[in-house]
């Protein structure tokens, strides 16, 4: 299998890998919201809940978007589409030989 993304999918990608990023943020910052406004909890363990949280979050954020190349975006698309950062139809407009090596690399 061809490690390097063909060029129209390279393209794809970086547009669409900006609507996944802010999705994903978007949906970080909703739960830490979530977490720093609950009253059940002491106002300590809600900062510790969202230091954590946010912690484990920074870290499927860099794997993946950060230092994205054509030899890593299908890992990166992979993590994306794992984390249900992409529609449907999004993910459909990549090629058929991207999606085969996307699905493999989930299944991995």
């Amino acid at each position: 299998m061809e490690q390097h993304i063909s060029e129209a999918d390279w393209k794809l990608f970086r547009q669409l890998r900006t609507s996944a990023l802010e999705r994903f943020c978007q949906r970080v910052l909703s739960e830490v919201v979530r977490v720093a406004s609950g009253e059940v909890t002491s106002s300590h363990e809600r900062y510790l809940e969202v230091y954590r949280l946010i912690q484990e979050q920074d870290e499927e954020l860099a794997s993946a978007f950060n230092d994205s190349r054509r030899s890593t975006a299908r890992w990166q698309l992979a993590q994306i589409r794992s984390l249900g950062l992409l529609t449907d139809e999004e993910y459909a407009k990549f090629s058929a030989e991207t999606r085969d090596a996307v699905e493999v690399l989930t299944r991995g």
